[in-house]
């Protein structure tokens, strides 16, 4: 089975939100993006003012999140190091945002919600030599307390900027209505590796040994469906891969297992087996 580029990764991720002016104050503001532009109901925010990671569209009368559906558990943002992290998490609890927080070994973690519920983690990775693998070449994770102490002690009294250039979109986390065909999907037709089963109800895969590029669990319960189209959550997700040659392959799986998809100018666009839409760009 062929896997993936091992340069893959994340890209943009779209999120539809309630007011597109709220929601731009708290992610400038809050989290520290960059404005890069406002388009009618849609704003793009990026780290360094170029390349947008986040999209973020206004939709009309919107219907709340619902943690029963099937969609978003949370888009990751990953800072180039410790001392970025400290500067960031201090910032937040300076504003007295609520984070939860997770040591997972192979990275440290704070979480956070929009206001509109859309789930965010920020993190900071390890160095990639000191992660652990199993035989089986399942990367070894778990959950242990942030020693949130040296961080800010790196941070120090040095004046929080905003992301960090180096910044990028480093996971997303999805609620799905079931693993088995999921995992078909993402790992036999996209190609991702499977890095991690958590029982039968999540699971992480990757490309290129990375931990995880996406998390996929059924946490939402099994046969979860999407949130209706006009509420708030995630609205799509994009998958960059570093040339056409392994765009092309992609493209050629999917089409092998007649498993439908539409090829858009420079993209070619999917929905897993939950109904969750995908963008994947050759960049």
């Amino acid at each position: 089975m062929a896997s993936i580029h091992p340069a893959a990764r994340i890209g943009l991720v779209s999120i539809k939100v309630a007011s597109l002016e709220r929601s731009i104050r708290f992610y400038q503001s809050l989290i520290g993006f960059n404005f890069v532009k406002e388009i009618g109901r849609t704003a793009e925010l990026s780290t360094d003012g170029g390349r947008p990671l986040l999209l973020l569209e206004e939709v009309p009368n919107p219907v709340p999140l619902a943690r029963r559906h099937a969609g978003l558990y949370h888009f990751a943002i990953l800072v180039p190091d410790r001392k970025s992290l400290g500067l960031t998490v201090r910032h937040l609890a300076e504003n007295g945002v609520p984070l939860g927080q997770g040591d997972h070994w192979v990275s440290e973690a704070f979480y956070l919600n929009d206001p509109d519920g859309n789930g965010i983690e920020i993190y900071a990775d390890r160095p990639r030599d000191t992660w652990e693998y199993e035989p089986t070449g399942a990367v070894r994770m778990g959950t242990d307390p942030v020693d949130v102490e040296s961080l800010l002690q790196l941070a120090g009294n040095e004046r929080w900027e905003g992301l960090p250039a180096g910044t990028t979109m480093g996971h997303i986390h999805l609620h799905v209505s079931e693993l088995p065909a999921t995992r078909r999907f993402y790992c036999e037709l996209l190609g991702f590796d499977l890095m991690a089963m958590y029982g039968d109800a999540a699971m992480f895969v990757s490309a290129g040994g990375y931990h995880h590029h996406i998390g996929l669990n059924t946490w939402a319960g099994v046969g979860a469906k999407l949130a209706p189209e006009g509420a708030v959550g995630l609205k799509d997700y994009e998958i960059v891969v570093p040339d056409i040659a392994a765009f092309s392959e992609i493209e050629a799986r999917l089409q092998a297992a007649q498993y439908p998809c539409e090829h858009e100018g420079a993209e070619l666009r999917v929905k897993d087996p939950t109904g969750i839409a995908i963008r994947i760009t050759a960049r």
